[in-house]
């Protein structure tokens, strides 16, 4: 048999609670709330329609002895001692004589007129000589009177404890039923946890089958959850669970949406918070937070505390006290390495988190106890990009027969958050188009519009400049199409996109390890269109900036990190923990810089051989590439087919271009 709960209505300081609901009604307005502003509006509005008349004139005291007094069209005078002020009544006649200075709006009752005076006026003989000085038919009273404002004393004694006693009601009214004063945010929980609390009830569940790819991260995260759920599976061999699990990756790979799985799987209170929400203005809040949330967490154990972006907090602490450091954040930090290992019990609450800089973190937060695990979430590869692509295409309209796989094929080194902007932009595009369907064409379109960024159509280049483009990504191409080492080519464009004039698509291949050979070939490609440059005109411009740029680095990682140089030989100055990036001096000395950007020089110097070799061979084949570039504006691999048969050496690109999809 239901059980009714019985609710009386609202008490004077808020909505009652139903027994049957403890949560009550949070956005209900209190009753002695609603009556207070009742109150403030209903003053404000008598203030501004209680008057309907002008206010008196203020006259000089001189000009009221002088010429309204002799006029005799006041009838009558009252002088109030203790604010030394006159105010003075006309007559019926004196009221039409001065109704020109009221401008239409004349007091009713007066006073019409006042004056002041100084402590040195002697109202009875001032007021009385004015009077005598009067005839009998021009003579008015005289009032003397005494004014207490007792409502002003009132309001002095009682308005303002009123409005501190409101204040503190409205203040400590969300303690009690939550509210922006004492929930997150609020003067009186500075020092309490930001973290948003996750059950499984939650209604934007997510779970490991809306997560695809990272299958190793998977096995990993979901032996937490196995243990969380099944814990006699494990203790019963004398294991214990591990403390805490810190996921490492590049931006976009699905840390986040890992731990949202966890907590969409797992059966138990699921704390969820970023590292920023520790960082406060005030000294000791990020301390504060830290205990408060590890107290919760207690409370409700077994749990899972997830803390994104830990590096905002978990930055290696400065040895330079005062230059580097920040005390407020390194108390934070040392607050947090208590909780997690210290003195105090905390079985039952494991830690999650996520960082993309796991090189900037303290050592003493890496260390097992703290973090036993480091779970990589690396960039997906082909088969994890297909699982991916499907996730994300489920929404979508795609035309009958699509194809998936050649979108994997076609995006490498694409995280999970591109391949979701890549299906979005996809569909975006077949929209504008007015298509019923996304259709390959839009995907690549897409892809192009990401990498490349928006084409600038409109943008105004001169006939020479335009030529020399064409040269540029035609030098490019050649180059990467007949050193077999080299990437293979894709597409080339002369259409601006983005800050480019042109551009050359690749698909590299996907491989773990990179030749000596492998990378000369590649610097070659780069420096190709400079060189192409310089054959076809004599001189060079200054559109190979960014292939420069790219050719340098490259070159210096070879010889300082590499090791591929023959005078520097097998060393490497590479820093793994980036620690050396605080470091004012060099891991090496000044003759060993000298020996090395000599090496850098002659590496480029080789590569520019490499290209104008290949360019010059095959002369007449460039020429006809760039011809056609200008003519088309888009070529793709087909078109390199053509001109210099088949590609020698290395892989294939992959053709996922018909005919009628590259007419245009």
């Amino acid at each position: 048999m239901e059980k009714k709960t019985k609710n009386n209505g609202p008490s004077f300081f808020g909505p009652n609670k139903p027994a049957g609901n403890p949560k009550g009604n949070p956005k209900r307005t209190p009753v002695w709330l609603t009556v207070f502003y009742a109150i403030l509006l209903g003053g404000l509005i008598f203030m501004m329609f209680s008057g309907g008349t002008a206010n008196p004139l203020k006259k000089e005291w001189t000009e009221v002895r002088e010429q309204i007094l002799p006029g005799g069209y006041v009838d009558k005078l009252v002088y109030i001692r203790n604010e030394r002020k006159g105010e003075i009544h006309l007559s019926p006649s004196g009221i039409e004589h001065y109704k020109n200075q009221f401008a239409g709006k004349v007091p009713k009752a007066g006073p019409h007129f006042y004056f002041l005076v100084t402590e040195n006026f002697d109202a009875e003989e001032e007021l009385e000589a004015a009077r005598a000085a009067l005839p009998k038919n021009k003579q008015f009273k005289i009032v003397t009177e005494q004014k207490d404002n007792y409502w002003g004393k009132v309001l002095d004694w009682f308005l303002f404890p009123i409005l501190l006693i409101a204040m503190w009601f409205i203040m400590l009214r969300p303690m009690r039923g939550g509210g922006p004063g004492g929930g997150p945010g609020g003067v009186f929980s500075v020092g309490k946890s930001q973290a948003k609390v996750f059950d499984k009830t939650g209604a934007q569940k997510v779970t490991f089958k809306d997560v695809a790819g990272l299958e190793e991260a998977k096995v990993e995260v979901m032996e937490i959850v196995d243990f969380l759920k099944n814990p006699k599976k494990y203790t019963a061999l004398g294991g214990k669970i591990p403390k805490g699990a810190l996921l490492v990756g590049p931006p976009g790979t699905g840390k986040t949406l890992l731990a949202k799985a966890v907590a969409g799987e797992a059966d138990v209170p699921f704390f969820s918070m970023s590292g920023s929400d520790f960082v406060e203005m005030f000294v000791g809040v990020g301390a504060s937070r830290v205990r408060d949330l590890f107290r919760q967490a207690k409370e409700k154990a077994p749990c899972i505390v997830f803390i994104d972006e830990i590096d905002a907090v978990g930055r290696a602490r400065s040895k330079n006290a005062g230059f580097t450091s920040n005390d407020e954040r390194e108390n934070t930090l040392n607050q947090l390495l208590t909780e997690m290992d210290g003195f105090g019990s905390n079985s039952g609450v494991i830690i999650l988190a996520a960082t993309n800089r796991a090189d900037i973190l303290d050592k003493a937060l890496l260390r097992a106890g703290r973090f036993d695990r480091q779970i990589h979430v690396e960039l997906p590869e082909l088969t994890e990009r297909l699982d991916i692509f499907k996730v994300h295409l489920r929404g979508l309209k795609l035309v009958d027969g699509f194809e998936i796989d050649f979108l994997a094929k076609q995006t490498p080194g694409f995280s999970g958050a591109d391949i979701a902007n890549v299906c979005n932009e996809a569909a975006l595009i077949a929209a504008r188009h007015g298509k019923p369907a996304i259709d390959k064409q839009d995907f690549l379109d897409a892809i192009d519009r990401i990498v490349g960024g928006l084409e600038r159509k409109s943008k105004i280049i001169t006939p020479e400049e335009k030529n020399t483009i064409a040269h540029h990504e035609a030098g490019h191409a050649t180059v990467s199409w007949l050193l077999p080492n080299a990437n293979p080519l894709l597409k080339v464009t002369i259409i601006p996109r983005g800050q480019s004039l042109g551009a050359a698509w690749y698909l590299p291949e996907e491989r773990q390890l990179t030749t000596t050979e492998q990378m000369m070939d590649e610097m070659a490609a780069t420096i190709g269109g400079r060189v192409a440059e310089e054959i076809v005109n004599g001189r060079i411009s200054t559109g190979a900036l960014s292939d420069l740029e790219k050719l340098t680095k490259q070159a210096y990682a070879m010889v300082k990190y590499f090791g591929m140089s023959e005078k520097i030989g097998n060393v490497s100055f590479y820093d793994s923990t980036g620690q050396s990036e605080m470091g004012l001096t060099k891991p090496y000395s000044e003759k060993t810089a000298e020996v090395m950007d000599a090496e850098v020089r002659k590496l480029i110097d080789q590569a520019h051989e490499t290209a104008t070799r290949v360019l010059t061979e095959n002369r007449e084949g460039f020429e006809k590439l760039a011809a056609l570039l200008l003519e088309r504006e888009v070529i793709f691999s087909e078109d390199l087919e053509n001109i210099f048969g088949p590609r020698r050496g290395g892989k294939d690109p992959n053709r996922m271009f018909k005919d009628e999809e590259h007419a245009a």
